[in-house]
Formats: C-alpha cells, sequence, structure tokens
C-alpha cells in the first residue's frame, strides 16, 4: 500500500488475512491516513511481519506476530533515509500477540503513539522504542497495559545493536514516554539492553528526558527488574513493585 505525504493513501482496511513466507515483509504500507489492520497473522516473513512508515492515524489491533526475522510489528517516521521524528496523530497498537520475532514491536522516530494491551513472549526484545536523532524527538509515546513475559530468545549482533535477549521494554532517546500498568515477567538475558524495563542512552549519542515509567508490575527479570542506564538525565520511577533494580532504590 502506497501513498505519499502530499496525497496519502486513507481509509483503507486489511482483515483477516494470513501473511507467511515472504522474503522481506508481510505487508507494507507508506503513506496511509487512517489507516486499520486487524486480523491479520503475519509469520515467518523474512523481515517485518507489518510495518508502516510515513504513515498517521493508523490502528494496528488483534494480529498475530509470529517467528519474523526482525519486528513483528514495526512503524517508524521512515525506514529507507535518516530523519526527524514525525508526527503520527495518535497510532495506535492495541490487542496484538506476538511471539518468536527479533523484537514483538519497533517504534522509530516517532510522536503521539500509544502501544496498549498487548501480549508478547518468545521475543528476543518485546517492546524497543527508539527515538535517536535530532530534533523534533520521538515524544509523546505510551505504552500502557502490555503483557510481556519470558522474552528470552537470543539474537545475534548487528552493525547497529548489540546481541539482544531477554528484554520487556527499552527506551532509547526518547523523551516523555510514559511506560504505565504493564507486566513485566520473566525477561532474562546478558545484553547491554537485557532487564524488564530499560532507558539507555541513544546509539547515537541522543538524550532522553522526561520519561516516566510508573505502577508496573516488574517481577523475575534480569539483571534488573528496572534498568536507568542512562546516565545524563533523571527520570521518573513511581509506584513499580519489583524486586531488583540498576540503580538501586528505583522499586
Amino acid at each position: 500500500m502506497t501513498g505519499t505525504d502530499k496525497a496519502p493513501l486513507e481509509d483503507v482496511t486489511v482483515s483477516s488475512l494470513t501473511l507467511r513466507g515472504f522474503t522481506r515483509n508481510g505487508l507494507w504500507a507508506t503513506g496511509t491516513d487512517r489507516l486499520r489492520v486487524q486480523g491479520v497473522t503475519a509469520e515467518k516473513n523474512g523481515r517485518w511481519g507489518i510495518a508502516e512508515q510515513r504513515s498517521v492515524r493508523s490502528v494496528l489491533s488483534h494480529n498475530v506476530l509470529e517467528a519474523n526475522g526482525d519486528a513483528g510489528l514495526f512503524v517508524s517516521n521512515t525506514a529507507g533515509a535518516e530523519e526527524d521524528a514525525r508526527d503520527a496523530r495518535m497510532t495506535v497498537i492495541r490487542h496484538n500477540r506476538m511471539a518468536g520475532n527479533r523484537v514483538g514491536v519497533t517504534v522509530r522516530r516517532l510522536r503521539n503513539l500509544t502501544v496498549s494491551h498487548n501480549e508478547a513472549a518468545g521475543n528476543c526484545v518485546a517492546v524497543f522504542v527508539v527515538g535517536d536523532g535530532s530534533g523534533p524527538a520521538a515524544d509523546g509515546l505510551r505504552v500502557p497495559h502490555n503483557h510481556l513475559y519470558a522474552n528470552n530468545k537470543h539474537c545475534a549482533a548487528t552493525p547497529r545493536l548489540p546481541f539482544l535477549q531477554g528484554t520487556g521494554i527499552v527506551l532509547t532517546g526518547a523523551e516523555d514516554t510514559l511506560v504505565a500498568h504493564n507486566r513485566v515477567e520473566s525477561n532474562r538475558g546478558t545484553s547491554p539492553l537485557s532487564g524488564g524495563v530499560v532507558i539507555r542512552t541513544g546509539f547515537v549519542g541522543a538524550a532522553h528526558k522526561r520519561n516516566a515509567v510508573r505502577d508496573n508490575l516488574v517481577t523475575g527479570n534480569g539483571p534488573a527488574d528496572l534498568a536507568d542506564r542512562d546516565t545524563a538525565t533523571p527520570h521518573t520511577f513511581a509506584g513499580n513493585t519489583c524486586t531488583l533494580s540498576e540503580p538501586a532504590g528505583l522499586c
């Protein structure tokens, strides 16, 4: 599905399909407005299960994403070039099930988007929020009410990322992102990104600001349930139920 910034493809619904075994992506959309993808199974595709860029007001819901080579769900400002964060205008990713992918859902350089009520297990990383870049930053993101457990698959390093394993939610280079009311359990590994909820300095040095991690149940994760590995800026951790944090005192 292809539109442009000036002439977006509007009001398209994709539903009740199985997309399996494609060399790259199961479903690819660019330049859309009010795209709805629901009830789709995307599995064993070479790169992304369901992916979109340059799109606004999307609803990606009640899909099953399994055993895709990279992300089960991938949403981005633009996948093929370096560009500042875009306003997704309240795009929603909800009630999806993600298993056995490299990453359950990747949100890359977007603003005003919600990832809620999803289930992820058996991935290397469940939810990856990437904000690295210049302004405007990736902000206004909400990650509430997800169940993310045992995402302990091992994925090899790439030129851009270390190896991945055992991560529930990771934020890199994001601002004003709220992580709240999630159950994040039994995600364990030895990657620099391993842990239940992890905030890390951006890979290109982008700063974090004003991120909040509140009222989550985060247990049995390793090396920590909560990890603030961003040394430049303090973030808010409040009301979480957990056992071990980096640094100590966040639980």
